[in-house]
């Protein structure tokens, strides 16, 4: 919620063009563009710098985003040190479907570990751009949004005592737990939510990948993931029910389910190996419009969030990131509002076309466990298409990849 304007005698005061809330990679990477651009703004971050560092999300990142972030001198120890994907298999009826889609489009993934780029981003803006960055921060509010001299205030780690910066304008990119959307009274916005009723356990593992890339399992049982994240540690999924409580997964039958939901004929037996992460996402989405409210614009899982379906988040997170940066700074350095007035609508394209694709996906990985005989008929049926249609498999690829044009 936003909060009334905090008495002129109440806290120390200081003046920020942009106050960036929230340190993930749209936050930073707003913050280095501003930066660049010689933009005076403060990155806000509620957790620790090592936490943000170390803290496991997803690591998939789309050629344009990569290309993107290279232009801006942001993808160094990326293009360096990313694994590059170009093919996934699914496995269902017993049987492996290896879906080349580099063959078929000539383009490919990354995979790079959000904490990595975090890394890679914190150390560009604070450490080499000298930039305004402020961790552990507690208690932000947000003030005066619909007026031209909005303001954010927070309690200091250290001492205890409220401060405030008085800005122009504040990029809200705190994340789907954060305070910004909250700031937005619900009479001036529009949040169009979707929650598939499925549960995903995300598991880590101490093990080396099992295969050369990625595996989705359509089984009865319920679907199961595997992706690479580094040579010795692998990314599972299993579906499970909604609101799962991860103890009811113990270790072995973790391992039971996994081989018996990625089975298939001439598959290498799964790489086990100790779990040093269980817990339970809850596939939903939503999507917040406009993305702007008076002075406040929301970047990232503030705005929209997009289950780990189809690993879209991030890349919708640096899409808004590379508008948003860039709209401010034409603001502030040449007086150009174009940018910011076609923000929201610039951001909301993308962030539907792959909420759609996502709930696509949605409905190929868990229809076959639906315990509907008509709907897991017409999964497969759908499955089959995409290894007996170019036409089928071009605009899949395409999809998976991001790299189809949004009008």
């Amino acid at each position: 919620m936003t909060h009334p304007s905090p008495h002129p005698n109440s806290a120390p005061e200081e003046r920020r063009t942009v106050v960036v809330v929230g340190a993930g990679p749209a936050g930073l990477t707003v913050g280095t563009i501003l930066r660049d651009a010689s933009v005076d703004c403060v990155v806000l971050e509620t957790e620790s710098r090592q936490f943000i560092e170390t803290r496991p999300r997803a690591g998939v990142i789309e050629e344009w985003a990569v290309r993107e972030l290279a232009r801006r001198g942001l993808g160094k120890n990326l293009m360096e040190r990313a694994q590059v994907h170009d093919t996934c298999e699914f496995r269902f009826g017993g049987e492996r479907y290896r879906f080349p889609y580099g063959d078929l489009t000539g383009h490919h993934h990354y995979v790079y570990p959000q904490p990595l780029l975090v890394t890679d981003l914190v150390r560009e803006y604070a450490d080499v751009r000298g930039g305004d960055i402020r961790f552990g921060v507690r208690d932000v509010r947000l003030h005066d949004l619909d007026s031209d001299r909005p303001a954010v205030s927070y309690r200091c780690p250290e001492t205890g005592e409220r401060r405030l910066l008085r800005c122009d304008f504040v990029a809200g990119c705190d994340g789907a737990r954060g305070v910004t959307r909250d700031a937005i009274p619900p009479e001036r916005t529009r949040i169009a939510r979707q929650d598939d009723g499925i549960g995903w356990l995300a598991l880590l593992a101490e093990a080396p990948p099992s295969s050369d890339c990625v595996l989705f399992g359509v089984h009865p049982n319920g679907f199961a993931g595997h992706m690479a994240r580094s040579p010795e540690v692998t990314r599972y999924y299993l579906q499970c029910p909604p609101g799962d409580d991860p103890e009811n997964w113990p270790h072995d039958r973790v391992w039971a389910e996994l081989r018996t939901r990625l089975g298939a004929a001439g598959a290498p037996p799964l790489a086990e190996g100790r779990l040093i992460e269980k817990r339970v996402l809850d596939m939903h989405h939503y999507v917040v419009e406009p993305l702007v409210h008076g002075r406040l614009l929301l970047a990232g899982d503030a705005g929209h969030l997009t289950a780990p379906i189809a690993a879209k988040g991030m890349n919708l997170a640096l899409h808004d990131a590379f508008l948003l940066g860039d709209a401010l700074a034409g603001y502030v350095t040449r007086g150009d509002g174009s940018g910011l007035d076609a923000y929201s609508e610039a951001s909301l394209r993308r962030v539907w076309d792959y909420q759609e694709f996502s709930q696509w996906l949605s409905d190929i990985y868990h229809g076959v466990a639906s315990g509907d005989p008509f709907r897991a008929g017409t999964t497969l049926a759908r499955l089959r298409r995409l290894f007996t249609s170019p036409a089928a498999a071009a605009a899949f690829a395409e999809q998976y990849l991001g790299s189809a044009a949004v009008f």
